[in-house]
């Protein structure tokens, strides 16, 4: 597989990684309700908004790690 054609797939994944990063962020509840209103909009918090929270938060780490990954195997290749 030649370098360019590599550089070119990471490059797709970074954008498609960005985006995904993005909504999870934006999904987290801050002071306001944020996205993640939308999914409880009554607001009530039962355990299962804390089991969800904490699992959006987790699968937002594992995103971010990938996204760092990817950013410096695209800076090995070009």
């Amino acid at each position: 597989m030649s370098s360019h054609l590599l550089s070119q797939i990471l490059s797709s994944v970074q954008v498609l990684l960005g985006v995904g990063l993005i909504v999870l962020v934006l999904m987290h509840s801050g002071k306001d309700a944020g996205l993640s209103g939308m999914l409880n909009p009554g607001g009530s918090s039962y355990g299962g908004t804390a089991v969800m929270e904490r699992n959006l938060t987790r699968l937002t780490i594992v995103l971010a790690i990938v996204f760092t990954a990817n950013v410096i195997a695209l800076g090995f290749l070009l």
